[in-house]
């Protein structure tokens, strides 16, 4: 029979999670595991279903306990939130952005733009190659190539996102073949790498299931590739083979809920990407001379 969820075995719960098994987590709860996994059954128990695949590799969560995960932790940010209200610092928060590799990339080289020490507000990168759904508080803002058209969600037009053709430097390797860098996974779901597979899959020579090894393959000699032009024009291993690519062309909008985008701290971080975003826009239009 389920019952009522205990905030004490949710924080057990957090740590036998995230560190993989009972032994990990005696050092972080200070609890023997005999205890550990006593309050984790007692947790199941509650819930009504199996948290974790138990093994002698350690304990992997089911979908159930993948799910509780994600619960979990919002309930962990608000009663760190509560916390830090009781002690006074009224003004804290933690403000959560999401974006892609790229972006998220470029935002964290120019973080002096957006946060400080000074700020009564923490940030918190969500990176995802997918939308981050905003309306479920899942972030506060997020940077996207295509106006929200979910009613309960306001964006601003706050630039466009060019794309071109890279090489590494030196013309070795799969570049002097004519080969392609691809992409696989997530990653291959992005406009862009659809249409490197569009136009180039019968000479792509490898692959890579994240941006940052793609662009290290393309910097190594290993083929060309597809990246935003303020990826490949700030890259001095990269050079830019041909104009940008018209039909990769992207808008760029700051995405929030309608509720919170009237909160201070999330205005503020707001206002800040918008002028960060501006301050580059030639740099993210392609328009930066070449090399």
């Amino acid at each position: 029979m389920k019952s009522d969820l205990n905030w004490d075995d949710l924080r057990v719960f957090l740590d036998v999670a995230r560190l993989g098994g009972l032994s990990a987590a005696t050092e972080t709860t200070g609890l023997s595991a005999a205890t550990l996994g006593r309050r984790v059954t007692a947790l199941e128990r509650a819930v009504g279903e199996a948290l974790f695949v138990r093994s002698q590799s350690g304990y992997q969560l089911t979908p159930a306990g993948e799910d509780l995960l994600a619960r979990a932790e919002d309930v962990e940010a608000a009663m760190l939130s509560l916390r830090r209200w009781k002690e006074g610092n009224h003004g804290d928060r933690m403000v959560r952005v999401s974006a892609g590799p790229w972006t998220s990339a470029f935002v964290a080289s120019h973080i002096g733009d957006v946060w400080s020490v000074a700020d009564r507000f923490g940030l918190e990168f969500v990176t995802a190659n997918q939308k981050v759904d905003i309306g479920r508080r899942n972030a506060d803002l997020g940077i996207r190539s295509q106006r929200p058209t979910e009613q309960w969600l306001a964006g601003r037009l706050i630039g466009r996102v060019a794309h071109a053709l890279y090489s590494g430097l030196n013309l070795v390797n799969g570049i002097a073949a004519g080969y392609f860098v691809g992409v696989v996974g997530e990653g291959a779901q992005i406009q862009s790498a659809r249409w490197l597979q569009a136009h180039h899959g019968d000479r792509i020579g490898l692959r890579g299931n994240d941006a940052m090894s793609v662009r290290e393959l393309v910097a190594a000699g290993a083929g060309l590739g597809v990246f935003p032009c303020f990826v490949g024009d700030s890259d001095t291993r990269l050079i830019r083979i041909a104009s940008p690519i018209r039909e990769l062309e992207t808008e760029q909008w700051l995405v929030s809920h309608h509720e919170e985008r009237h909160d201070p701290s999330v205005r503020t971080v707001g206002d800040r990407l918008a002028a960060l975003m501006g301050q580059h826009g030639a740099l993210f239009r392609g328009e930066l001379p070449r090399r």
